[in-house]
């Protein structure tokens, strides 16, 4: 069952279930209102007769003089009868009497207040009124009233069904025209408020179909959720392209980075077999070359386990400056063209894994020096500010595009016309792990460049607080005391 098949199928029984609990309480408000004006009627009718009704007391017995009845009720579907102490019934209304009709219109039985109650004789409904009639006896007192018998009238309720019947119909076919109309108003705004979804459904399975991760679904120009999801969908297209791209890429430079090695060993091995000995500028060759095929494999595995969450990282307390220091000790030992400088140096202590933060020390002064012009300067900075570490290496190479600076830490992305002054490779994947590092420790990896005055990277960490002791908090209390007593004398 489709979506809009359901949509509308589930606001039809909402407009269902609301029109049948409309439909039940004015059903049931029409039905109280008319029975109310037909108990006020009634009851009204006896007030008038009550108040006409004259009570003779001869002995023991009360005779009761009832008004003449084409004063008080002349409608045939008006009935009367008196019963007095003794159980007689007495008809009033000519209906009866004409009838010579003996029994009680109620047979409930009969109290010193007035009862409403509705019964069906002869199969007509009938809604009798049992009202009592009180008298005073002689040389009494007002407010002693004696029971003298009772009221009993009727109405035929006759007109009261016939309306309420009516009413049911009318609501009854006012339901059916309503839900006939939800199904196909319903299905119409249904099928206009889903073709966005629709169109964005073809264009999606249009794209698979073309394997064509270019294309977009159209923009629907609305403002709501299906606008949205039409705008989420093409930021997904949108990365699912560029990670293809990437991968496409990836795999291409990873082709590209193999083949030299493997090109370079096999014309050299070729070599050795066609002079029949090893000659010591082959076998050189081969080592370097095998040297630079393992770095890169190496680092490889390295972000393949970032990528996949495996690989282990240690959470220590680490004093930044010690692996600063041994970095450039490291480095300066060597003989480079480039010259190392130790700029600013402070003491910060960081919370993360020694070894990767020396990895990424390494990657950035090596690709300082591999990438500086002969005679130029590699400076090697660590200070703390505002709660944050941060390593800072400068080179006076010749500097890097702009358009290129967002994708310098990507894998394998090298900036081979502003480096060109190097006759050095790398696998280009130095600063990748650099950044990849450094978010591992809750930190950022930035670059800042002009071309023909040099790079600057810039690696932010937090600094790692450590907590106070036992005998600094009890200090740190006791200087807190010593303050709120100066401030309160």
């Amino acid at each position: 069952m489709s979506l809009r098949i359901r949509l509308n199928l589930v606001y039809t029984g909402i407009l269902l279930l609301v029109f049948i609990l409309f439909g039940v309480t004015v059903y049931t408000l029409t039905s109280t209102i008319l029975l109310d004006a037909i108990d006020q009627e009634l009851r009204g009718l006896a007030e008038q007769v009550t108040e006409e009704t004259k009570a003779f007391n001869r002995g023991d017995v009360t005779e009761l003089s009832f008004p003449e009845e084409d004063t008080v009720f002349e409608t045939a579907a008006i009935f009367m009868i008196a019963i007095d102490e003794q159980g007689n019934i007495r008809p009033l209304s000519q209906n009866l009497q004409e009838q010579g009709f003996q029994e009680r219109l109620d047979p409930a039985e009969l109290t010193s207040e007035n009862q409403f109650h509705t019964v069906i004789r002869d199969r007509v409904r009938l809604r009798v009124l049992n009202a009592p009639l009180f008298t005073v006896r002689a040389g009494g007192s007002e407010d002693e009233p004696i029971l003298i018998g009772h009221l009993q009238i009727a109405r035929v309720l006759t007109e009261y069904d016939l309306t309420l019947r009516n009413l049911g119909w009318m609501l009854f076919w006012a339901a059916i025209v309503a839900i006939v109309l939800s199904l196909f108003l319903g299905d119409w705004f249904m099928q206009s408020s889903l073709r966005p979804l629709y169109e964005i459904e073809q264009a999606a399975a249009s794209i698979t179909k073309a394997d064509d991760l270019g294309r977009r679904v159209p923009d629907t120009g609305r403002n709501d959720e299906i606008g949205s999801l039409a705008h989420a969908l093409n930021h997904a297209l949108a990365r699912l392209e560029d990670s293809f791209r990437a991968q496409q890429r990836f795999l291409a430079d990873i082709s590209h980075e193999l083949r030299t090695p493997l090109t370079t060993i096999r014309g050299n091995v070729d070599l050795i077999r066609r002079l029949g000995e090893a000659d010591e500028e082959s076998l050189h060759d081969i080592q370097i070359e095998l040297e630079r095929m393992t770095r890169l494999v190496e680092d490889l595995l390295l972000l393949a386990r970032a990528d996949a969450g495996s690989l282990p990282m240690a959470r220590q307390p680490v004093q930044l400056d010690t692996i600063f220091a041994e970095v450039y000790r490291q480095f300066s030992r060597l003989d480079e063209p480039v010259r190392l400088v130790m700029g600013g140096f402070d003491q910060v202590q960081v919370m993360g894994d020694p070894d990767r933060l020396k990895q990424l020390l390494i990657n950035l002064v090596s690709n300082g020096l591999k990438y500086t012009p002969k005679g130029g300067t590699v400076t090697m900075t660590l200070q703390q500010a505002d709660g944050q570490a941060q390593i800072i290496v400068t080179d006076t190479g010749v500097g890097i595009a702009e358009t290129d600076l967002p994708f310098l830490f990507d894998r394998f992305y090298r900036v081979d016309k502003s480096r060109h002054n190097s006759d050095r490779s790398g696998t280009g994947l130095g600063l990748a792990i650099v950044r990849w590092i450094a978010e591992a420790h809750g930190g950022t990896a930035e670059v800042m460049s002009r071309v023909g005055e040099g790079t600057t990277f810039t690696i932010t960490l937090p600094v790692y607080q450590k907590p106070p002791t036992a005998t600094q908090l009890v200090q740190e209390k006791a200087n807190r005391w010593r303050m709120l007593q100066r401030s309160g004398q």
